[in-house]
């Protein structure tokens, strides 16, 4: 089918559709177009500032926990998720996801456990409605310590 306007505005879009049964539909359009473009800052970049281990008590003492001091750039994140990974980065070992409420600055604490020592890497992402940012590290668990 083929629609145009009546008028002669130069921005009508004409519009014309060909039913092919053995390929599939297709759509041809030829015309002017509008679209509105929204510029949003986004999170333009993630830092980890600090990695600090916490003492457990000796019934917690299977679980290393760790917290992650972050920082970043550009809009204020809405949500954040970590992903333990091996030390090559390949195989995914934990993913965990919490929503944040930061007012004012960038400078957020994520606090993780660590089931066992070994050496992790870890990939911090920092998300909102319209970007991402992420930041990695490689960190070594040492039954309440890391470096």
């Amino acid at each position: 089918t083929t629609g145009a306007s009546s008028n002669s505005d130069p921005s009508a879009i004409v519009e014309s559709m060909e039913d092919n049964p053995e390929g599939g539909c297709h759509i041809y359009r030829n015309g002017y177009y509008r679209s509105g473009i929204s510029v949003v800052e986004g999170i333009l970049e993630v830092n980890i500032i600090q990695m600090m281990s916490i003492q457990t008590t000796e019934s917690q003492a299977e679980n290393s926990l760790v917290d992650f001091v972050v920082t970043c750039q550009g809009s204020l994140p809405t949500d954040v998720c970590t992903v333990v990974s091996d030390p090559t980065c390949q195989v995914s070992k934990s993913v965990v996801c919490n929503p944040v409420t930061i007012s004012d600055e960038c400078l957020l604490t994520i606090r993780r456990s660590f089931e066992e020592p070994g050496t992790y890497c870890i990939n911090i992402t920092l998300g909102d409605d319209s970007s991402q940012a992420l930041a990695s590290a490689l960190i070594s668990v040492n039954g309440g310590e890391s470096t």
